[in-house]
C-alpha cells in the first residue's frame, strides 16, 4: 500500500473518534512513520521493529501540572510497515490502524496498557 492511502486510513481513524474526545486532545501531533527508531524500541522494551505498531511520546494529560507550558507538542507515531506486515486485507488494515490510533490516544489521556487490558480494549 502506498503511504498516502495509509495516511488516509489514519485520518479516518482520527475522524471516527467522538468529538468530545477530539476536543480534549491537547498539544499532540499524530504522525505516520515507516518504522520505529532504535531509541523508541529501547524505551518501549521491544526488540523487533515489527513488534511496535505505535508509540506515544509525551506527557499524558493526567500528569501535566501548572508547570506544563511552552513545550513542543507530544507526538503519537503510527508505524506503517509493522502494521501492514500484520494485515492481509484492507479491512484488516483499516481495523488495526484504528485500534493502534485509539490505543495511543488512550495513552495521551493517561490510560496505561494494564488499564486497557482490564477494560477489554485488547
Amino acid at each position: 500500500m502506498d503511504s498516502e492511502t495509509f495516511e488516509t486510513l489514519v485520518a479516518q481513524a482520527i475522524e471516527s473518534i467522538p468529538e468530545a474526545f477530539l476536543e480534549t486532545l491537547d498539544n499532540v501531533e499524530i504522525v505516520v512513520e515507516e518504522w520505529p527508531d532504535r531509541h523508541t524500541l529501547r524505551v518501549a522494551g521491544v526488540q523487533s521493529p515489527y513488534g511496535l505498531l505505535g508509540f506515544y511520546h509525551g506527557v499524558p494529560l493526567t500528569e501535566r501540572t501548572t508547570q506544563y507550558g511552552l513545550v513542543a507538542p507530544d507526538k503519537i507515531s503510527i508505524y506503517r510497515r509493522p502494521i501492514e506486515a500484520q494485515c492481509r486485507t484492507i479491512d484488516e488494515l483499516r481495523a488495526l490502524v484504528r485500534r493502534v490510533v485509539l490505543h495511543e490516544i488512550a495513552h495521551h489521556f493517561g490510560i496505561d496498557d494494564d488499564r486497557l487490558h482490564t477494560i477489554g480494549a485488547y
